[in-house]
């Protein structure tokens, strides 16, 4: 079973993982810091940055799949990998040490959000 749509945000959203662990690796290497981020604020930030995108990433492509196997059109499920794409990207702008409630953290996160909530109803209400 293809799922094309979902492959394509999977696939764009893979490279921001892939980035952002390979900012981390270079910060890693440049401090000569293994494990955690030994008190060095700008890897606790590449840390961070990489860690909240693979903590909610998953669950969100699972639901937008999942809305496209139940048949969900091809615009809503644009619009959700749209939506999804540009809130992991501002939620990685936006994190700040210094700054909990920078607008972009707060729009990636409650963009991200927005995205599995919306998925999760659809698919409650449509019985899938």
């Amino acid at each position: 079973m293809a799922l094309p749509v979902t492959s394509l945000y999977a696939a764009l959203l893979t490279l921001l993982v892939l980035v952002l662990a390979n900012l981390v690796s270079a910060r890693r290497g440049h401090t000569g810091i293994s494990i955690l981020h030994g008190d060095d604020m700008g890897l606790a930030l590449a840390i961070r940055r990489h860690g909240n995108l693979i903590e909610n990433l998953p669950l969100a492509l699972i639901l937008i799949g999942l809305c496209e196997v139940a048949d969900l059109g091809r615009a809503w499920l644009h619009l959700m990998g749209l939506v999804l794409v540009m809130a992991r990207v501002a939620h990685v702008a936006g994190l700040s040490a210094h700054r909990p409630t920078a607008t972009l953290r707060i729009a990636g996160g409650v963009g991200t959000q927005a995205v599995m909530l919306g998925a999760a109803g659809w698919l409650l209400w449509a019985g899938a």
